[in-house]
């Protein structure tokens, strides 16, 4: 492996999904907010809002109301709009 390719900033960070509470640990060179201890070790901290532990594509978990209940909305917008 080549060596001195990496950026200096280059290190292990956690990210932290805020909608399932998962943590993942992967090298990055992103600005971190603050530490937080995973696996025995202390680590810089980034949160994220979704990842793939929380996201519907992944999960199968669909969010966001029931399909009647979309249709009823939709239906009431056509009502209003031919008013």
């Amino acid at each position: 492996m080549k060596t001195d390719i990496h950026p200096s900033n280059y290190r292990p960070v956690v990210f932290v999904d805020l909608a399932s509470g998962e943590k993942f640990l992967i090298s990055s060179t992103i600005e971190a907010e603050g530490e937080t201890e995973f696996e025995g070790k202390t680590y810089p901290t980034v949160n994220i809002e979704i990842s793939s532990a929380s996201h519907p594509f992944y999960t199968g978990k669909e969010t966001g109301g029931s399909k009647a209940s979309r249709v009823k909305q939709f239906e009431a917008r056509k009502l209003a709009a031919k008013k």
